[in-house]
């Protein structure tokens, strides 16, 4: 039942005011001061009449808000320069493509889903836009980024359709992309199922503000850096209401605000509808957004009422409109729309008799076309010219809608319209004949499935203006190149540091990789494009040797005194830095490495980035964004710092990882290695680049994640006749067994090659056991190395062995004995593949706070354990005598914790 609000309800919102000619006498003073000295001067007056007040600890209530009105007065209405009944015609037929498209979809032998409604509400927002502002690749300014709103791709397919870009096949294709190969459309915009055609992955909600706002860094660091030219180049993102709930979407806004990103646009849809219900059914949605943006420093525009709402405004001279519309809650607004226009008249206008007043000349009719802004072009025209004007500050503009716009009253306001997918056949008919398509009831009719799409004869006017539009400003959006600068990689020098080894000093693989990164950054030919990207900590990584060279990028430079200033790794700040310092906000680092990452696409230069973190805070805390990194074909290097369940002494539960490598193996984008040594680093880091930006690989668009070691080992050269392959395939022999003895084969990674080749002598000194040690740099590329063998079968292909498989037999043979500092899982990819008994050691269960060696014992993964799991393996061979595991664990005393002896004490944590 519609909520009724008592006059006394209404002035609790809005307290009388204690002396009425005075609070006139200060506006009339105010609108002196406008008249004469303009907004500008005005509202510096009143920002030292804030902080005056601020200063006696009485802060103004409010603030933050203004009325629930236009911000754009009628009065300052930007000239509209478009042919609006021309827009509003081909809008129509888009409007009817994108609904028969998802309608189409849904024929019982199809019934894939889709969305009409969200489209629906936001067609003259997104058709504002593609007249009047996105510029596409051929502009003179290089075309702007648009983050479009994921459940409104139907409509951009429909555009597309119209523009010719798009056939009767593609638009069939929706959501069937194996089934139609060829011709089939994603459910949302993703561009690495439509390559040449979406740019930004946005439907998980609350990715898409969080990646639109590091995209508008990302145009300005390029600018910087001298790379590319992008002054003129705007982002423009479009979100849901119910998406602002996500803590991506505002946990970054500081960030825009803090950098002056006035290249940034957010356009919220405010349609007051989430999935199931209201976003805030007793609020309002607009108002709390409001006061979020400006509290953080942005430009906030909204755009609210059409302009059949500026007469009554006008005549409003009491304020009692405006102070209704201040009060009424969401609710009741989603519920007017669902209703009619005597209802509004009653339920709305008629709680207060002075706006009951103001619409007694009023049909209910026109009561109920008295329009939200986000269905104004007019409206909408003045608040995006205004935003792409700003300057100083990103701008959000708060656009209200009706969700299921036209769609007739089983779609609009209702609470289901998200779900809702199928038109009747009288809702086809009454939504062509709102239209106006010039589509017969008969051919609705022939099959209530398969109603026509509509598009006009070549050289329709209407058409010919849109296209044209669309030439004017630079070509069609969205559309993605992948035509980019071509970069000289490294040569050998780069790498000549890692491949030496660490000679009588112990240096960790995170140290390692430092000094390959440091190599790199001194390159003259594409040094200039690596982009490190710290969430801080770079001084336990050791990267902060860069601070001094290669500096951290801040667009307002370095200001203040350093306390380190006398230091010779002084912190530096620089207008044209070259690190991404992002601070403690992982989430905002994967953005940047996107935004870096896609550079080669969406500027067409290469950037190349460098994420350096805690691999614990990787995988796990930002999966869904590393995932859509992977959507969006990101390129770069992931570093997986201070990794391990066991190696990072001290720092316990939150901090162990013993489980980033099996995360990052379920994103397939991602190629995982576990490197024991630098020059396992030196081989791995060279091919990233050749695969990523060397022009010949048939899948360059993929990540590297490397998980790197703060334990301090002698790091061994590179040996004569190394199997490089080997090393980028997954595995090679680090040593092989000496002497007479029962065979076995230890397979560990990472840091846990070294307790291998401990527990490799043991067994010979010990037990007469003779083992070979293999270094597996990537569980996971053998893995898939070995699901693609399985395919080849499944598809008739002719049968191969994979790659681990002919490795272990070339092997001394006897049982697999698998080992890393991660849980069994991670071994286990590969057990299925071993021709001989797999038996594994991990380090399942939570991490803790002690000492390598008493972590590496409890967990069973020490060179001991090691010892004793292969002794087991032979045991159930028949090749050892029953109770000789037994025995080994008794003589080492695995039970005992504090017997533990693998591993050293340095590094950092």
């Amino acid at each position: 039942m519609l909520q009724q609000h008592s006059a006394p309800e209404r002035a609790a919102a809005h307290p009388v005011d204690p002396d009425g000619e005075e609070t006139a006498e200060w506006i009339e003073s105010i609108d002196g001061l406008l008249a004469a000295r303009g907004s500008e001067r005005a509202a510096a007056i009143v920002a030292q009449l804030s902080e005056r007040i601020g200063a006696t600890r009485q802060a103004p209530a409010g603030a933050l808000t203004t009325d629930y009105v236009n911000t754009i007065p009628a009065s300052a209405d930007a000239h509209y320069p478009g042919d609006e009944a021309a827009e509003r015609r081909y809008r129509a037929w888009i409007r009817w493509n994108a609904a028969v498209m998802v309608h189409r979809a849904q024929r019982p032998e199809i019934g894939v889903g889709g969305h009409i409604a969200t489209y629906a509400g936001a067609a003259t927002i997104y058709e504002t836009g593609f007249n009047h502002f996105f510029r596409g690749k051929d502009h003179p300014s290089g075309g702007d980024q648009v983050f479009f709103q994921g459940h409104a791709s139907p409509g951009m397919y429909a555009r597309s359709f119209v523009e010719g870009r798009l056939t009767e096949a593609h638009m069939d294709g929706f959501r069937q992309e194996r089934s139609r190969e060829g011709f089939g459309l994603p459910s949302y915009p993703h561009p690495r199922l439509l390559p040449d055609y979406w740019e930004y992955p946005t439907v998980s909600m609350g990715l898409g503000p969080m990646n639109a706002i590091y995209q508008a860094q990302s145009n300005r660091y390029l600018a910087a850096r001298g790379i590319k030219e992008t002054s003129e180049q705007q982002v423009w993102a479009f979100l849901g209401d119910g998406e602002m709930d996500e803590p991506e979407s505002r946990g970054m806004l500081q960030l825009a605000a803090n950098d002056g990103l006035d290249n940034l646009n957010f356009v919220i849809n405010c349609n007051l509808q989430r999935l199931d219900g209201p976003v805030r059914g007793n609020g309002k949605i607009v108002q709390e957004l409001e006061g979020f943006f400006r509290g953080a420093g942005w430009n906030v525009i909204k755009v609210l009422w059409g302009r059949e709402w500026d007469e009554l405004l006008a005549v409003d001279h009491d304020r009692a409109l405006v102070d209704l519309m201040n009060a009424t809650p969401d609710g009741d607004f989603q519920t007017y729309k669902a209703e009619s226009g005597g209802f509004v008249r009653d339920h709305f206008f008629g709680r207060d008799p002075r706006t009951a007043k103001l619409v007694a000349g009023h049909t209910d009719e026109q009561i109920w076309n008295l329009k939200r802004g986000g269905h104004d072009y007019r409206k909408l025209y003045s608040a995006f010219k205004a935003a792409s004007e700003h300057r100083g500050q990103p701008t959000v503009i708060l656009v209200k809608t009706v969700k299921g716009y036209k769609l007739g009253p089983s779609f609009e306001g209702r609470m289901a319209s998200h779900q809702m997918k199928k038109l009747t056949a009288k809702d086809l008919m009454d939504f062509r004949d709102l239209l106006r398509i010039p589509i017969s009831d008969a051919a609705l009719e022939r099959d209530v499935y398969q109603p026509p799409y509509y598009r006009p004869e070549p050289g329709s006017p209407e058409l010919e203006y849109m296209l044209e539009r669309r030439r004017a400003l630079g070509g069609p959006v969205p559309q993605r190149r992948s035509k980019y600068t071509q970069i000289p990689l490294p040569d050998d020098g780069a790498y000549a540091l890692a491949r030496k080894g660490s000679g009588k000093q112990q240096a960790a693989t995170t140290m390692a990789f430092a000094r390959i990164l440091r190599e790199l950054l001194r390159d003259t030919g594409m040094g200039h494009r690596i982009v490190p990207i710290i969430p801080d900590e770079a001084r336990t990584f050791g990267m902060d040797a860069y601070f001094p060279t290669a500096k951290i990028y801040n667009p307002k430079g370095h200001t203040y005194m350093s306390v380190d200033r006398e230091l010779l790794l002084a912190y530096k700040e620089s207008t044209s830095g070259q690190i991404l310092h992002v601070g403690i906000n992982e989430a905002g680092a994967v953005a940047a490495f996107t935004a870096a990452g896609t550079a080669y696409a969406t500027h067409g230069e290469p950037l190349i980035p460098v994420y350096v973190f805690y691999s614990m805070f990787g995988f796990q805390r930002t999966g869904d964004s590393f995932w859509a990194a992977g959507d969006q074909m990101a390129r770069g290097f992931v570093i997986g710092a201070t990794a391990g369940r066991t190696t990072l002494q001290g720092e316990g539960l939150q901090h162990g990882d013993g489980h980033s490598p099996l995360l990052a193996a379920t994103n397939p984008a991602v190629i995982s290695y576990d490197a024991a040594y630098g020059y396992e680093l030196a081989h791995i880091v060279r091919d990233g680049f050749e695969r990523m930006y060397g022009g010949e690989h048939p899948d360059p668009n993929v990540m590297y994640y490397l998980t790197v070691y703060n334990e301090p080992i002698a790091q061994p050269a590179e040996p004569e006749g190394v199997d490089a392959e080997g090393i980028l395939r997954g595995m090679h022999r680090v040593a092989r067994a000496e002497g007479e003895g029962h065979p076995a084969q230890l397979l560990a990674s990472g840091v846990a090659v070294p307790w291998a080749i401990e527990a490799q002598r043991l067994l010979a000194a010990d037990w007469g056991v003779a083992a070979d040690v293999w270094s597996v740099t990537s569980w996971s590329e053998l893995r898939r190395d070995a699901l693609l063998a399985d395919e080849a079968v499944l598809s008739g292909a002719e049968a191969r062995e994979p790659f681990v498989t002919q490795r272990l037999r070339e092997g001394s043979g006897g049982p697999v004995i698998a080992v890393s500092d991660y849980m069994r899982q991670v071994q286990d990819q590969i057990a299925q593949y071993s021709p001989t008994r797999f038996l594994s050691l991990g380090t399942d269960g939570f991490g803790f706070s002690d000492t390598r060696a008493a972590a590496r014992r409890f967990f069973r993964v020490d060179v001991e354990s090691i010892v004793v799991r292969a002794l087991e393996g032979l045991e159930l061979d028949g090749v050892l005598p029953q109770g000789t595991a037994r025995e080994a664990a008794e003589r080492y005393r695995l039970a005992d914790v504090t017997a533990g002896t693998t591993g050293s004490a340095g590094g950092d944590a």
